[in-house]
């Protein structure tokens, strides 16, 4: 049974702030490798719908309410800057409570003028539970949306990963477009394997002259960079492939790009879940690379979690000079495991050890669903030396320590 667990979970891999309120307790300060304990008493219990609390600092890992007074959910996801507004979207977890099959609750959106206080613009792409073949039906698996306006056919392109029946063979995307980003949304790809693959977690990106690019997964095997077309739809059949892996949790996933002073960079996470593992970043001339290794993104965090977060996107603050922000989950903030305990039971379980006694034992006490409800977010400044990136712990910071 517990190797049968262990098969179909790894089948399915890819595998906050202070306010001026009194409703909010932030917990304790970091250890002495500046790393973020995080573990126990720092989740004072949240209720939807409390008063609203005003924001005026980051304070990751803590509860962060929308304008509403409500927990935030937009997971995997991104910002854009519109109009002199900034929007985060990403997937709405907030009836996932790991018991009930719900994978999603669709696709939410928020506003901010500050990237402090955000108001919550709702479903942007609602669920479907009456359908169940659609990529938005709560039990499909869908993970990472990720959104770009194409700027000549004026037009929001929100391409999705999916990971759930009838999409279980093979990791597939679904692609919508709009004419706002509130929607409504069209659905014009469904099941689309790019270049021919599965694909996994991904990140979309645009470069200076309009043209845009895939960066994925091939799941369980190594990195793609593919073209896409000029309505961003779909891909032009040309790519190139980087860090070939044999598996997780080794096999890099999640990645999320951007672009300093003429270099771009590539951030990526190791496959293990839910669980957190340590980000590596590299450095590359030009779009389709070669890349270079700089080495893990968190060097001073000693549990090699990222702080136990999994970065989904790198979002550039327009108004600072040289401000980036690494925009991180943290899946499971209840969570005790360490990392060599982590990907000790996925490379046993991978590598067809997974009758070992302590892999079993690790599997048994995972109870084959995560309850991402309670998920939470690190945003962290990241830190130059030179054209090297590193990201630090801190309790707490604000946009205003930036030029």
């Amino acid at each position: 049974m517990i190797l049968q667990q262990i098969k179909s979970f790894l089948a399915l891999l890819s595998v906050p702030l202070v306010g001026t309120g009194p409703l909010v307790s932030w917990g304790q300060a970091p250890n002495s490798a500046g790393t973020d304990p995080g573990l126990h008493g720092d989740r004072p219990p949240v209720s939807r719908g409390q008063a609203p609390v005003v924001y005026d600092s980051f304070r990751p890992g803590q509860p962060w309410l929308d304008t509403d007074g409500k927990p935030i959910h937009a997971h995997g996801g991104s910002i854009l800057r519109l109009d002199g507004r900034y929007w985060w979207y990403g997937e709405n977890k907030e009836r996932t409570d790991g018991k009930n099959g719900v994978w999603h609750w669709g696709v939410r959106a928020y506003s901010s003028t500050d990237l402090y206080n955000w108001k919550d613009e709702g479903l942007i792409l609602p669920p479907e539970p009456d359908d169940p073949l659609s990529p938005l039906n709560p039990k499909t698996m869908m993970d990472r949306p990720h959104i770009l306006f194409n700027e000549r056919t004026r037009t929001f392109v929100c391409w999705l990963k999916l990971m759930q029946p009838p999409h279980a063979a093979v990791q597939v995307e679904a692609v919508y477009t709009a004419s706002s980003i509130r929607g409504p949304w069209r659905k014009v790809r469904d099941g689309l394997r790019p270049c021919g693959m599965s694909a996994g977690d991904f990140d979309l990106v645009t470069a200076d002259d309009g043209k845009a690019y895939y960066y994925f997964e091939r799941v369980h095997s190594e990195l793609v960079c593919a073209d896409l077309t000029d309505d961003y739809t779909d891909v032009t059949g040309y790519y190139s492939t980087h860090f070939p892996l044999k598996r997780p949790p080794f096999t890099r996933e999640a990645p999320a790009y951007f672009r300093r002073n003429g270099f771009h960079y590539l951030v990526t996470s190791g496959t293990t879940g839910y669980w957190p593992n340590p980000s590596r970043v590299a450095v590359a001339d030009t779009f389709h690379g070669p890349w270079t290794d700089l080495g893990d993104l968190h060097p001073t965090d000693r549990s090699e979690t990222s702080f136990r977060s999994q970065i989904s996107s790198v979002f550039k603050v327009p108004d600072k000079k040289d401000l980036y922000i690494a925009l991180g989950d943290r899946w499971l903030p209840d969570d005790t495991n360490t990392y060599a305990t982590v990907s000790n039971a996925f490379d046993k379980a991978t590598s067809g050890r997974g009758a070992d006694a302590d892999c079993q034992s690790f599997w048994k006490n995972f109870g084959g669903a995560a309850e991402t409800c309670k998920a939470r977010y690190v945003w962290l400044p990241i830190d130059f030396s030179g054209d090297k990136p590193a990201i630090k712990w801190h309790d707490e910071w604000k946009l205003e320590d930036f030029e």
